[in-house]
């Protein structure tokens, strides 16, 4: 069910402090790690700690939270170093669009030359 934690979902483990992660940033209604199969020098995953299966349906459910997404991906950039050279927020949305844990977020990736095509 949106917005209750999913017994199945990584990321809802993660938020409970079952499945360590190295946490880079918090707040009281988001999270962010490190990416375990990192795709640039610097790609840390920002979450709600509600559950929600993908961008979409966090958006339609609270356009808060989703603003609050977007400005600790820029905080994440901020304090990684790499807002001066540019950096990708990515949100995938279904398995199509490559989604493979089905909670929503964004990477942020960045910390080198990002090619075409990437995540």
């Amino acid at each position: 069910m949106a917005g209750e934690a999913q017994p199945d979902c990584l990321f809802c483990k993660i938020v409970a402090g079952e499945i360590p992660a190295t946490v880079v940033r918090e707040t009281e209604r988001t999270v962010a790690f490190r990416d375990i199969n990192p795709q640039a020098p610097t790609h840390v995953l920002v979450i709600p700690k509600v559950h929600y299966p993908n961008a979409a349906a966090l958006a339609a459910a609270d356009p808060a939270v989703t603003a609050e997404l977007l400005t600790e991906a820029g905080r994440v950039a901020e304090d990684e170093k790499i807002d001066g050279n540019g950096y990708r927020m990515i949100f995938n949305t279904g398995a199509g669009a490559g989604q493979t844990v089905f909670h929503a977020h964004v990477h942020v990736l960045g910390g080198a030359p990002l090619r075409e095509g990437l995540v």
